[in-house]
């Protein structure tokens, strides 16, 4: 498997493309194999469970202007028969999974090279469906940023959108004496998203108008660290996993209808599935207790074939 200097010497720069062999569609996630799902089950010792996912409309409305909290709407054919719609479901406007399809490489095209016709309603092309025939499984690993800042003094202040650079990584698994191993899925918890509902109206329409978030500042650093662990999927409690608006310009000449995201190097190039605005809350408070940093993860979304993002049904058994 190449390192990531030797992925920037590839075609895209930066791509894992072609690398899989099988499944090549469902990207890093591939890292989570047999082997890695088995050693993972050996993290249920107490039967704790907890639900990574806050609910639908619980971001009304959502950090994403253009997008809406659902409307949900019981209808009933009779009496003694109830259904249910959801109208205007945008399904990246809570806690999500962004599937491959949900960024280009600019002057490249989709992951693996697939045919901009083909990413389309209704075509499987890099679906999230892939991961739904096949959910990502594997040992989450609960990164406590919040925890370490505090500890050193330095507390994140959600309000101005602060940049982190990758090495807290490093430093927050070294304080809770844990580490990455290859397969993991990657939990990264600032506290962000209780931040953000727990806020006022006025204090929320501040940082939606501003578009002004936490996250990690764009660097090769972020990509570079996710593939030499063999990261098989990232989850934050933040916004957009990244930083905004923008902290450099490293990206802003590949990525310049991003204004300079990292979001095409990590999807587009890399295949690696993003979660955002997940629900960490419980989970890093029972590892905060139990000084315990693991869990077995599944990540489900939806079965939408051509799916570009999804709610990830995410579950932690402990």
């Amino acid at each position: 498997m190449p390192t990531y200097a030797e992925l920037l010497t590839r075609h895209p720069p930066g791509s894992s493309w072609g690398v899989f062999d099988r499944d090549p569609e469902r990207g890093t996630a591939n890292f989570a194999g047999p082997a890695e799902v088995a050693a993972a089950a050996a993290s249920v010792e107490r039967g704790a469970v907890f639900s990574l996912d806050h609910a639908l409309d619980a971001f009304d409305p959502p950090m994403a202007r253009a997008r809406s909290a659902p409307r949900h709407e019981v209808v009933a054919a009779h009496e003694n028969s109830r259904d249910d719609v959801l109208r205007e479901f945008w399904l990246q406007a809570t806690s999500q999974v962004d599937g491959l399809r949900h960024r280009r490489a600019s002057g490249h095209g989709f992951y693996n090279g697939v045919p901009d016709e083909d990413v389309r309603a209704g075509h499987p092309a890099l679906g999230v469906q892939r991961w739904a025939e096949k959910p990502i499984v594997g040992r989450g690993v609960v990164v406590d940023v919040e925890g370490l800042l505090a500890a050193e003094g330095t507390p994140l202040d959600h309000r101005w959108g602060p940049a982190l650079d990758v090495d807290v990584l490093d430093r927050a698994l070294a304080a809770q004496g844990e580490r990455v191993r290859p397969g993991d899925l990657v939990l990264v918890h600032t506290g962000w998203a209780r931040w953000f509902l727990d806020a006022d109206d006025e204090r929320r329409a501040e940082v939606r108008e501003a578009r002004r978030a936490t996250g990690f500042r764009q660097t090769r650093d972020l990509p570079a660290w996710l593939w030499d662990h063999r990261v098989a999927l990232l989850a934050t409690d933040t916004f957009a996993v990244e930083v905004l608006p923008v902290a450099t310009d490293t990206f802003l000449r590949t990525a310049p209808e991003d204004g300079g995201m990292v979001h095409q190097e990590l999807i587009a190039k890399l295949g690696v599935p993003l979660g955002e605005l997940w629900d960490l809350t419980a989970l890093v408070a029972d590892s905060r207790e139990h000084q315990r940093w693991d869990a077995l993860v599944v990540v489900k979304p939806l079965h939408l074939v051509g799916g570009v993002g999804s709610p990830p049904n995410a579950t932690a058994l402990r």
